[in-house]
């Protein structure tokens, strides 16, 4: 579910449609979560598709922790990625606002966090946009995505958060010790989809 204060726009025919915010978002909000209408599709349901709905779930869909792809109900599947991006996900399965998004501002977020199978180009046409983002990118980026988070998150509990109520109960007693304790921060890592070796595989996977 994306944030209430959102609308999708038409951007060009290169990048297709993107989430915009319709008032300012402040740095720590939770932009988005993961909830009970989200469509999983797993492995197995994956492979029983066409090739031409495979493309269509590889399009809008991000691969979580389990290895099961995510579709969103709502927009939130038209967010963009940026190399400078205003939100990304956290270790705790939602994301968060990592500087304010100012009122008609793209959210935009960081495509490295969501497990892919193949490399990406960009076409985000920032100063430093890495041009193509990869299945390592996790291994690469993770430490850099931590700190990012890491000083945003704890301004979460200062904002207004009306996406809380979707967070589910074992998530909220995490961020209730990230409150009392900031040492329990929970790494972005704990995201990565750690893949099954197959056959003789060296173990790099």
């Amino acid at each position: 579910m994306i944030h209430p204060n959102t609308e999708l726009k038409f951007i060009s025919e290169q990048v297709g449609y993107g989430v915009f915010a319709t008032l300012d978002i402040p740095e720590g909000t939770i932009v988005y979560v993961k909830d009970s209408l989200e469509l999983v599709v797993s492995p197995t349901d994956y492979l029983m598709h066409s090739e031409d709905m495979k493309e269509v779930i590889e399009k809008y869909s991000y691969i979580d922790e389990k290895g099961d792809r995510i579709i969103s109900w709502d927009f939130a599947k038209y967010v963009n990625h940026c190399c400078n991006c205003n939100s990304i996900s956290t270790g705790y399965g939602f994301e968060i606002a990592i500087r304010d998004i100012k009122k008609g501002e793209q959210i935009t977020d960081e495509y490295g966090i969501f497990n892919l199978d193949q490399p990406m180009s960009l076409v985000c046409g920032e100063p430093h946009c890495r041009k193509e983002i990869k299945p390592s990118d996790f291994d690469d980026y993770h430490q850099e995505w931590d700190e990012k988070i890491r000083r945003s998150i704890v301004k979460l509990f200062a904002v207004e958060q009306p996406l809380m109520p979707f967070i589910d109960v074992a998530t909220r007693e995490e961020l209730d010790e990230l409150f009392r304790n900031p040492k329990s921060y929970k790494s972005v890592y704990a995201l990565k989809y750690q893949k099954m070796p197959i056959g003789n595989d060296t173990g790099k996977y």
